[in-house]
């Protein structure tokens, strides 16, 4: 369809290849260049020369990252929802009605064991609140890899409730959404997709943002940087909607993008050495017991002093809340109990406590952990919505949907650009070749090192980008041939 045009803005002027002049209000001809790559009113210099290259890449790398981005927008606006999905689904086993003092731990623990005779115990959650159910997770033969098995056991009768089978402290519903949204359930190689959405969208971000707040219709303008045009048709609408959203969605998108790396398959593993280097890893409590220490074969061994008194122990060193004990993980080792509260403000202090005499042995506190640490912790918990609640889901969700409308109206503008006037199906034009040629040499060869350092750490991004570049190449070469032909 031909794009539709507001006789209400004054139109820009463009350079054409052939050296003309003509405005947006004129329709797209075969052979322009990207209209905004080259205008009459852009300043010479470093910008002039790096604007094209940057809107090159931001072109291509929507048309064929865009879709790979747009599942993982998808999915995890889907995920933002989890919360209240296990509310609903799990309301039987997640929910007790209140009814005297509740039985101890060791007699909630026997009857879930009772319920899963062929399980071996890997932590106990008591409920944190006197409506919520206490979990015993087991790990079991025939179960996927890092999954387990949970009990839910009402704590004033010990009744077990239901097992459900978990992926950490994720029940069945939240498991399967996060891994459709890191794998599409397509196992290990899965992974690749959302490193690669994650791997690209930084680049797509900060490569709009400069694009649209350097572009030379909006230099003098705060306001069309900011708000939507509201007298604008057609692409130019488009266009303004795009650049607006993308803007006020920056930070956010920013985050995600960071925060996605750091688990991710390969990426993640360069992030977690160079989080090593600077010693911003998280630490963990100590579970070496002190010489003489009364450790035995573990929490079966004849010396334990029980959960009971391992949970009193850990109250009585200020732990609060929701916490999750973990029996000893061999002979001469401790229990540890460690506070699993991630919304904010965060409480992840945990503790060490001698199976043989109940004294705790040793303390960690969230707050003594490394600065790195802490911002890795708060900006996972945010980006799986767990860090402000409801308010965290609310802002996860518009995100995603600023997200989603902004691929899409990247589409609509790339398919408003075809041209119109040679009868057929066309694909909208691409911004002109060789524009880095303008860049200056001081500019691009330092930007090439920074690139090829970034693809080296961040491998689905810079494969890709040799992938762009080598088909960049191709056709252009075919190009060539085609015009040698001709001729």
């Amino acid at each position: 369809m031909a794009e539709s045009r507001s006789t209400s803005v004054e139109p820009e002027e463009v350079t054409t290849p052939s050296g003309g002049v003509r405005t947006d209000a004129d329709p797209p001809r075969e052979g322009d260049t990207f209209d905004t790559a080259v205008r009459t009113s852009a300043a010479p210099g470093i910008w002039s020369g790096l604007r094209p290259l940057l809107l090159r890449l931001h072109f291509y790398a929507g048309i064929l990252v865009g879709p790979f981005i747009l599942v993982a927008a998808l999915t995890g606006l889907v995920y933002t929802a989890t919360p209240q999905l296990e509310s609903v689904l799990y309301q039987h086993e997640l929910k007790v009605t209140p009814r005297g003092e509740a039985d101890s731990l060791a007699d909630q623990v026997a009857a879930a064991r009772r319920a899963v005779p062929d399980g071996t115990v890997v932590s106990v959650s008591p409920g944190p609140g006197p409506t919520d159910s206490t979990r015993v997770v087991f790990s079991k033969p025939g179960l996927p890899a890092d999954y387990t098995l949970t009990a839910f056991v009402d704590p004033y009768d010990h009744k077990v409730l239901g097992t459900l089978r978990t992926y950490g402290q994720w029940l069945p519903v939240r498991a399967w959404l996060d891994s459709l949204h890191r794998t599409l359930h397509l196992g290990e190689f899965g992974r690749n997709y959302s490193e690669l959405a994650a791997s690209w969208l930084w680049v797509e971000v900060l490569g709009g943002l400069a694009l649209w707040i350097g572009a030379p219709r909006n230099r003098q303008r705060l306001r069309r940087v900011l708000l939507p045009r509201g007298g604008a048709k057609g692409r130019r609408r488009t266009m303004s909607w795009h650049g607006v959203v993308g803007l006020w969605a920056s930070i956010g998108l920013l985050g995600l993008s960071a925060t996605g790396l750091t688990w991710s398959a390969h990426a993640g593993t360069s992030i977690g050495e160079i989080k090593d280097a600077l010693g911003g890893s998280s630490p963990a409590v100590s579970t070496a017991l002190p010489p003489g220490g009364h450790g035995t074969s573990g929490a079966t061994g004849k010396k334990d002093v029980g959960i009971d008194a391992v949970a009193a122990a850990a109250h009585d060193a200020g732990l609060r809340g929701l916490v999750v004990i973990t029996p000893p993980a061999e002979a001469g080792s401790a229990y540890v109990v460690k506070e699993n509260t991630r919304a904010w403000p965060e409480r992840q202090d945990s503790v060490a406590v001698d199976p043989g005499t109940g004294k705790v042995t040793a303390t960690l506190k969230f707050h003594d952990y490394p600065v790195l640490a802490k911002l890795t912790r708060w900006g996972i918990d945010a980006h799986m919505g767990l860090l402000f609640g409801l308010a965290n889901q609310i802002a996860l969700a518009l995100l995603a949907l600023g997200l989603i409308a902004m691929i899409l109206w990247g589409y609509r503008m790339w398919w408003l650009r075809r041209p119109t006037r040679s009868g057929g199906a066309a694909l909208g034009r691409a911004p002109a070749r060789g524009v880095w040629r303008r860049v200056p040499g001081a500019v691009l060869a330092p930007a090439a090192v920074v690139i090829a350092v970034v693809g080296y750490y961040v491998p689905l991004f810079g494969l890709p980008l040799l992938a762009f570049l080598g088909v960049d190449l191709l056709m252009g070469a075919v190009r060539r041939h085609r015009a040698g032909v001709a001729s």
